[in-house]
């Protein structure tokens, strides 16, 4: 009988598809992991009767009141989420130009986080140190003649921070990229006290166009309105300005750096992990979550597989940690 072909064929001996043939060994040389540990919760509280508020550009997203956003804790808790931001949704008539607001200890904020550090010890809570969800103008910091003002702004934020320690907060995030502002959080912090609390920075916070739905969810949309934050967040051209923001802020006490946004600024991710090989979190922010979920709410996307695609780039491109309005979903789903 005559053979057709050789009986060996002259193909390489190594095959890349052999370790991809089967789930078992796809999941036992996968290089990059996904677990819960790995996902903060960004969860919005307001100081309504409603429990839940449906925000329209934020699909599956909810204002809690203070009660469910205890519950919304706990659910982290069983699910093995370590910390969750909260982030708090502020009366129109409790906004001001000087955000006094911000500096009650008696805000929603921080009687959300005595509640539910009352109920879960054990979780994480963390709380931005900035001002738009508190002032009139919807900026996070002070506003004179037209332009945000730095230093006066910073001492704000170092009160605000210690409110916000002495309500329970763990994790204080400043959010608001003035210059100088975690070293003196961090010395208001240690003055009063509270030298364990933690400084997560947003080190490099760009001036993004994503942020959009996030604004809807606190209510700073309608007041900031046609204005925008180019003066003190970061331009996104530019790459070695993260750099810089991140040593400064090392320099100054952050326990922990923030790159945001997340999947258009992997390569700052990326670059800072390299450089400083420090605790390095990504905030995969609204309008992010939001494109996901409407492509796949046309059709366009499967949801529950690009949803993990874009979390697992983000700890493929060097992240510790990832902020995501998505954290349950995945939680419950890595269970």
């Amino acid at each position: 009988m005559r053979i057709p072909f050789p009986v060996r064929a002259p193909y390489p001996r190594t095959r890349m598809r052999r370790n991809r043939r089967d789930d078992w060994t796809r999941r036992l040389v996968a290089e990059t992991r996904l677990s819960p540990s790995d996902l903060i919760w960004p969860v919005f509280v307001h100081d309504e009767r409603e429990a839940r508020a449906a925000i329209p550009s934020l699909p599956g997203v909810h204002r809690l009141s203070i009660s469910a956003f205890v519950d919304a804790v706990g659910r982290a808790r069983a699910l093995g989420i370590p910390l969750v931001a909260a982030f708090p949704v502020i009366r129109p008539e409790l906004k001001s130009e000087l955000a006094e607001e911000a500096v009650n200890a008696e805000n929603v904020v921080c009687r959300a986080v005595t509640a539910a550090k009352e109920a879960y010890p054990d979780v994480g809570i963390m709380c931005d140190v900035a001002l738009d969800p508190f002032t009139s103008h919807g900026h996070d910091g002070l506003m004179r003649d037209g332009e945000i003002i730095n230093d006066e702004t910073v001492a704000l934020l170092c009160r605000q921070a210690i409110v916000q320690a002495a309500a329970g907060c763990d994790v204080i995030a400043p959010s608001d990229m003035m210059d100088g502002r975690v070293g003196a959080v961090r010395e208001a912090l240690d003055a009063a006290g509270y030298g364990h609390v933690r400084i997560l920075s947003y080190a490099a916070k760009y001036a993004s166009a994503l942020y959009g739905p996030f604004r809807d969810a606190i209510g700073s949309a309608p007041n900031l309105g046609r204005g925008d934050k180019r003066t003190y967040q970061m331009d996104p051209a530019n790459s070695d300005e993260a750099l810089h923001e991140v040593a400064l802020d090392l320099a100054e006490g952050a326990d922990m750096v923030m790159v945001k946004p997340g999947l258009f600024y992997l390569d700052i991710v990326r670059r800072v992990k390299d450089a400083f090989g420090v605790p390095t979190c990504v905030y995969q922010v609204s309008g992010e979550y939001a494109m996901l979920r409407a492509a796949a709410a046309n059709g366009w996307l499967d949801w529950d597989r690009v949803i993990m695609e874009s979390l697992l780039a983000c700890k493929r491109a060097g992240a510790d940690a990832i902020l995501t309005y998505a954290a349950v979903e995945i939680a419950e789903r890595l269970r």
